[in-house]
């Protein structure tokens, strides 16, 4: 499987990248297939249909809304959040969808978006089905595809491949599946894991554009920061949480007003908080955000960044580029090895490996060896195993935005204790983390995996 950073690191919009991002590009892809089979124009009814826990958390993770705007030929990466609302407003005041955006159709939502509760299609947890009709009410055309984690979807037949799921042709030239591949292929070439990482972009664009790009992932992770500290009020849902980042940043802002000595040592906890908050909450707002690698866990990596670039002296543009870039080589072993998706592993599979991801960036960026770079992902990992996803009324605000910060807290844990406290040699191997993981995942009841079917989501009241 050749996947690039870019995959990882995604431009879209709130709440889960699992449940709104790869729904939308589901619905996108689906009517994009019926343009392309000339099948467009004869089509006067379509019905999707969500299965597992797309349907059980579809929505409070807004997967209703993602479908909608998808089959209207809407792109996560280039939708804008303000105009979200009041295009949802027209679909259903006027019953009217226009398929990619030039053909329209009547849609009643009710009988044609339909919610599977009880039911779940066989390759994964978050299943959808896409069928269309014509005048006469005969079937023209049906996919089935499922959102894999991180805004990842592969279509039915795909997934039948099982283990060949992600495969594609595109040759990296230093592949590796696990981290002990990584580390051999990294002395072989006596090559960091960034470097080895630059050399595996470049065979998809120029060493500039990676590093533009990279750069660009930065600027929006900024934006979202930026706006987050900003934003007041109720996040939208019903369970009437407030949003806590613009007074956190009144705070912190009163307080570096102050003599040094007058200050709490411990501050530079709460700014960590802050970043990771300010993220999840515009992310829980339906705002922009980067899948880092998921959205529900869009605020660890930027966090720690943050911290970088704010704590570190000599922080630099270089170091922004080795973080993501290592960030990117260690969640690419997680999708080898397992999953990014809550749905198969739970809250481990997300801001799990989003800690793990960012501890190992960090290291790289302070200039870590290869070995200790492991280590401090593998530490990362290590302490979130078996971490649940049972989200409150299907939203991704309990326990979700305060998880990035324990999650962005952990990271900087481990990365000094690996870097700083330790030489790279370890008793446990990230590949034995990632190994025990995936196991822990299947172990896990369905009910603890993103359902809202057990853990804080039955025993917390929801109003």
């Amino acid at each position: 499987m050749a996947v690039s950073v870019f995959n990882l690191f995604s431009i879209g919009i709130g709440p889960s990248s699992s449940h709104t991002v790869g729904p939308m590009r589901a619905a996108r892809q689906f009517v994009l297939n019926l343009s392309q089979k000339d099948l467009l124009p004869t089509v006067k009814r379509i019905k999707a249909e969500l299965y597992g826990s797309l349907a059980l958390t579809g929505k409070g993770h807004s997967t209703d809304i993602a479908v909608l705007l998808g089959l209207e030929g809407n792109a996560p990466e280039g939708t804008d959040p303000a105009d979200v609302e009041p295009r949802i407003a027209s679909i259903r005041k006027q019953k009217k969808l226009i398929l990619l955006n030039t053909h329209a159709i009547s849609f009643d939502e009710p009988a044609d978006l339909i919610f599977h509760y009880d039911k779940q299609l066989p390759y994964h947890p978050n299943g959808m089905r896409f069928t269309v009709y014509d005048q006469g009410g005969k079937e023209l055309y049906q996919q089935v595809f499922y959102s894999v984690g991180g805004g990842f979807i592969v279509d039915h037949e795909a997934a039948m491949k099982d283990k060949e799921i992600f495969q594609n042709s595109h040759r990296l030239p230093y592949p590796f599946k696990t981290a002990e591949e990584l580390l051999i292929q990294c002395r072989r070439q006596g090559m960091t894991i960034a470097q080895l990482m630059m050399e595996n972009e470049k065979s998809w664009r120029t060493e500039e554009e990676i590093r533009k790009g990279l750069l660009h992932i930065w600027h929006i992770m900024q934006e979202c920061v930026k706006r987050g500290c900003q934003q007041e009020g109720i996040l939208p849902g019903g369970l009437n949480v407030k949003r806590r980042a613009a007074g956190i940043y009144r705070y912190l802002q009163e307080q570096e007003k102050k003599p040094l000595e007058q200050r709490d040592p411990a501050e530079v906890m709460d700014w960590v908080s802050l970043w990771a908050l300010a993220v999840n909450e515009e992310n829980a707002a339906g705002g922009r955000v980067v899948t880092a690698p998921t959205n529900g866990a869009s605020g660890v990596i930027p966090a720690v960044l943050h911290y970088y670039q704010k704590f570190v002296k000599g922080a630099n543009e270089d170091g922004i580029v080795t973080f993501l870039l290592v960030a990117g080589a260690i969640g690419i072993l997680y999708k080898e090895g397992a999953s990014i998706s809550a749905a198969e592993m739970g809250c481990m599979g997300e801001v799990g490996v989003a800690c793990s991801m960012a501890a190992s960036g960090l290291a790289a960026a302070l200039g870590g060896s290869n070995e200790q770079v492991e280590n401090a992902a593998e530490i990362g990992m290590e302490h979130n195993l078996g971490l649940t996803c049972d989200p409150i009324k299907g939203l991704v605000q309990i326990p979700c935005i305060e998880r990035n910060t324990m999650g962005a807290a952990k990271a900087i844990n481990a990365e000094r204790l690996a870097r700083l406290h330790g030489d790279g040699t370890h008793r446990v191997t990230l590949d034995q983390v990632i190994a025990t993981m995936r196991q822990t995942g299947h172990d896990m009841m369905a009910i603890y995996k993103e359902t809202s079917q057990g853990g804080l989501a039955v025993n917390v009241p929801e109003c």
